[in-house]
Order: C-alpha cells, then sequence, then structure tokens
C-alpha cells in the first residue's frame, strides 16, 4: 500500500492546513490535485522559508475567522428558520429541502452561513420541525430549528392522526356529509321515480 507523502502547501485549504503547513497526504491526492494545480510542492528549507512571511498572514486571517465564526454562533443561539414547500396532503414535499435551501435562508437573514457548514444527514422530505446542525470548525457548532411549513393549508390537518407507523388514519367522513354523498349518488330516474310517487 502506497504510503502518504509529506507536502508543503503552497496555499491555504480547508481541512488540510493553511500556507507553509506540512501536510501527509495520500499519493494520488498530491498526483491527481494538489501538484498539478500547483497548491503544494516538496518541502525544502529554504521554500519554507520563502513561506514564512505568507505564513503568519494566513495565521492572521484564520484568527480572525475564528474570531468571527465564534461571534456567529453566539448570535445563531435559538435561531429558528421558515421555510415554505409545496407538498401532498399527507405533508410529503414535492422535491426536499437541503443544505443549500438552509444555507441561502440563513444567508437571507443575515448570517453568512456557506452549504459545507450546515450538516443535514439527508435531505428533508416531510413538513414539520428538524434540528439541524451547523458546523465550522470541531470545536464551532451549534444546532438550529428548521422548520418546514406547506405552502397552502393541508386538508381537514386537525383530523389528521397517525397511527405508531407514522401512516395517516383513514377516517369516516361525517354522516352530513355521507347523506349529501348518497343523495348525490341516487339516479336521476330514481329521483322522479320518487317524485312521481309523492
Amino acid at each position: 500500500m502506497a504510503k502518504n507523502i509529506e507536502l508543503l502547501l503552497l496555499k491555504s485549504i480547508e481541512h488540510l492546513g493553511i500556507v507553509g503547513d506540512i501536510v501527509k497526504v495520500k499519493p494520488g491526492y498530491a498526483r491527481n490535485y494538489l501538484l498539478p494545480l500547483g497548491l503544494a510542492e516538496t518541502p525544502t528549507p529554504s521554500k519554507i522559508e520563502a513561506l514564512k512571511e505568507e505564513r503568519a498572514k494566513a495565521e492572521l486571517e484564520l484568527a480572525e475567522l475564528h474570531k468571527a465564526r465564534t461571534a456567529l454562533l453566539e448570535r445563531m443561539q435559538d435561531v429558528s428558520i421558515t421555510l415554505v414547500r409545496s407538498c401532498n396532503d399527507k405533508g410529503h414535499l414535492y422535491g426536499s429541502v437541503t443544505q443549500r435551501d438552509i444555507s441561502d435562508q440563513l444567508i437571507a437573514d443575515g448570517y453568512g452561513v456557506d452549504v459545507r457548514s450546515v450538516r443535514l444527514n439527508q435531505p428533508i422530505r416531510n413538513i414539520g420541525p428538524y434540528d439541524v446542525p451547523i458546523q465550522f470548525d470541531k470545536d464551532l457548532r451549534t444546532t438550529i430549528n428548521v422548520v418546514v411549513e406547506p405552502d397552502q393549508p393541508l386538508e381537514e390537518r386537525e383530523e389528521m392522526e397517525f397511527d405508531d407507523e407514522g401512516n395517516l388514519i383513514e377516517k369516516e367522513p361525517p354522516k352530513a356529509s355521507r347523506k349529501k354523498k348518497e343523495d348525490e349518488e341516487r339516479t336521476p330516474e330514481a329521483a322522479e321515480t320518487a317524485e312521481s310517487a309523492s
């Protein structure tokens, strides 16, 4: 099995390191991505020295970013966003709510959260409230409330009941509407016969 190789980062790469870091990566990642794009090269003392100034600048930027994200997370305590979507009468969405939808809404609400920071295990496919983790770094994490609402009231929503498996329990229509339905089902001929008999 190929051993990891050491490379000197020429640019900061999220979740890998900042400029001037010496990182260990898989040979394929180095060969196919880092080296051809000029993001890294083999470390030498002179190259490490040459990147010292850039590295100091990158460390400063990283510290600033960490500070900004910490402040953002503090602002996001108890944040709740509402997304309105089309769904069927059982609350299943036509389509789904994704990380992108949540990120777009947070940005619109003044919280600069990019898509990669929204840690949604799988797309949301039903109406209802959901707890969604937001994570910037290992130590920068919070949870927000995402409420998915139907774009129009669900039919007889108050009377909807679900069994233990989450399936809708079909209910008998009220007596008044059943009688009306029976009246409508009577054929015109039957109605005429009833009238002539009276």
